[in-house]
């Protein structure tokens, strides 16, 4: 199997981040893994990163419910960047508001790019699958 590039993880709970962070250096899947503690974080970093011209994550673990700039609000500002590649998002939460899937289905059907929803906490088989489809 090829390795991704880059992993990000956008979630501001330190143990959610430590365990994704474990299964995916278990699985071998990613050359990097970066982390971001809430949406802001991580959009004004891919900004930063597509104005050099680099690459940014492949596949990103996305909490919905994070101080400054939440989930939702970080999807807005990502789907409008032009990206060509397909970014494989997977939305990790522990909510059970049935906003959040109609959320999801919202922005799943507004991009190209692949958004995935899971239930915390995730599963080392799910980060497998979520890695290999990538």
């Amino acid at each position: 199997m090829t390795k991704l590039r880059l992993i990000a993880i956008i979630d501001d709970d330190p143990i959610t981040v430590f365990g994704i962070k474990r299964m995916l250096s278990a699985l071998n899947v990613s050359e990097e893994i970066s982390s971001y503690v809430n949406g802001k974080e991580a959009i004004d970093d891919f900004k930063n990163i597509l104005k050099r011209n680099k690459e940014i994550p492949e596949v990103i673990f996305l909490d919905i419910n994070m101080p400054i700039m939440d989930g939702w609000q970080f999807l807005e500002e990502f789907i409008a960047i032009p990206i060509k590649l397909k970014i494989r998002i997977n939305i990790l939460t522990s909510s059970i508001d049935p906003a959040d899937r109609e959320n999801w289905k919202y922005y799943k059907s507004r991009t190209h790019h692949i958004i995935d929803y899971k239930n915390k906490p995730i599963k080392r088989k799910e980060i497998e699958e979520i890695t290999k489809a990538a």
